[in-house]
């Protein structure tokens, strides 16, 4: 995580995804604990911002394609920080729980690939416009607890990702970027199997805990989560995602007393 070129780190992702399922790389038994978290490598020119200093850009021009290419780039590369870290920090768990976050960093880091090319055919490199860390942010508030980082990242912030992408699509398409647009498509495609396995390991780790489900990803919103949730939600991505229905019809009632995005 710690390497500052994102080209590189995607490399490093892909050759030790294919040594883990090779079987030519385990977590030790012995291994020392984790370390402390910290901000993953990124490179020197990025101007990382807070959320309401990112600039908004509509999508009828290609510099404010550019832009929103880059913040889903962006969101891409924490991604893969996101799911190595998860394999590094949490122990005892099923090889399964690797298994499944291995592969989530090796399909973000095809995903940020193709987000890059997008990028470069737009005249533009990562780097190139400010980006937000709101996403790693979540990952440190929840680095001391397994159970807290599945219901919150994958199943609050990536989730997001779930209902305002086909939106996008859409408004790509409008503006003639098919080719941008058929990336959506796939990242869309694919991220419901990652927010699935988020919604797969919180409910294995309530299990463990004794703790009930549905209650326990209420009251974590409330306390970590009420400035990131808002409607309207993907339904039909949501359930085949993992959520149950009374747990969609809580999100939606919880959306209800949190303010929207600001414009």
């Amino acid at each position: 995580m710690a390497e500052a070129d994102p080209l590189r780190k995607v490399a490093l992702t892909q050759h030790y995804a294919a040594q883990f399922r090779a079987g030519k790389l385990k977590v030790r038994a012995d291994a020392p604990p984790p370390e402390p978290i910290r901000m993953p490598g990124r490179p020197p020119q990025l101007q990382l911002v807070h959320p309401r200093e990112v600039p908004r850009r509509g999508l009828g021009n290609a510099e404010g394609r550019a832009a929103f290419i880059h913040a889903i780039a962006h969101i891409e590369l924490n991604a893969i920080d996101l799911a190595w870290d998860a394999v590094y920090r949490f122990r005892g768990l099923p090889g399964s729980f690797h298994a499944d976050w291995v592969g989530v960093a090796d399909d973000e880091s095809r995903h940020f690939l193709l987000l890059h090319g997008r990028l470069q055919a737009h005249g533009h490199d990562y780097g190139d416009f400010a980006a937000h860390n709101g996403l790693w942010e979540m990952c440190e508030k929840t680095a001391h607890d397994g159970l807290s980082r599945m219901a919150l990242v994958p199943r609050v912030l990536e989730a997001r990702g779930l209902d305002v992408t086909p939106g996008m699509i859409i408004k790509l398409r409008s503006a003639n970027d098919h080719a941008t647009a058929d990336v959506l498509e796939i990242i869309l495609r694919e991220e419901v199997a990652h927010v699935a396995a988020g919604t797969r390991w919180y409910r294995w780790y309530c299990e463990r805990a004794g703790v009930e489900p549905r209650a326990r990803f209420i009251a974590l919103l409330k306390e970590y989560a009420n400035g990131f949730l808002y409607g309207p939600f993907n339904l039909e991505a949501r359930l085949l995602a993992g959520f149950e229905q009374d747990e969609l019809a809580d999100l939606i009632e919880q959306a209800g007393r949190t303010p929207g995005p600001s414009n």
